[in-house]
């Protein structure tokens, strides 16, 4: 059993020295990556130009005329007016320059008078704006004779004058019998009072 022992330690060991002894195996050589070529890229051509000069002009071929074309049509001639006034020369005499008589003006048709359109109001609601419109007429009245007795500027003269106008409007309106507009131009002159009083 001992010889069969050493007969495969042996071996073992035989064996072992071969494989070492061996030649090696070649490592396998890898190619270098080859380096990419850089190529380019061309740029596109640039855009045409908008306008392309005209070096070279083509006039059309000329072309015949006829004759009938030149040819105008002449126009009878208007008789004169029967009343035509001599004409006068820059030294009149003083029967000559008397003015000819004018022609008579043709007058249109006169339009039909329209009516006013004016807002149905209750009476109740009549009064009531009437009453507020004098109220606020005599409160503007009182703030211009306020302002009267004191120098203003030429600025608030203008607004004052404005005032004045709106005050006229309402009265108007108001013998119109239109108290809507008559307490609106009131109130508008009333603002203004009321502006021109605080000194703005």
């Amino acid at each position: 059993m001992k010889a069969i022992a050493l007969l495969t330690a042996l071996l073992c060991v035989l064996l072992a020295g071969c494989s070492l002894r061996g030649k090696p195996a070649k490592a396998a050589i890898v190619p270098a990556a080859p380096k990419p070529v850089f190529t380019p890229v061309p740029l596109p051509p640039p855009p045409p130009p908008l306008s392309i000069p005209q070096t070279r002009v083509e006039l059309p071929k000329p072309q015949p005329m006829d004759s009938a074309a030149l040819e105008t049509e002449s126009a009878p001639p208007e008789p004169p007016p029967a009343a035509a006034a001599p004409a006068r020369s820059r030294r009149a005499t003083p029967a000559a320059s008397q003015p000819a008589t004018p022609p008579a003006p043709v007058s249109a048709p006169a339009p039909e008078p329209r009516e006013t359109v004016q807002e149905i109001v209750s009476p109740a609601e009549s009064k009531r704006l009437q009453d507020q419109a004098q109220t606020r007429r005599r409160e503007v009245a009182q703030i211009l004779e306020q302002l009267g007795r004191r120098r203003v500027s030429s600025a608030q003269q203008n607004v004052a004058n404005s005032i004045r106008s709106f005050l006229a409007l309402s009265e108007e309106a108001e013998k119109r019998s239109d108290m809507r507009q008559a307490d609106a131009f009131a109130e508008r002159a009333q603002i203004l009072a009321k502006e021109l009083q605080s000194g703005k």
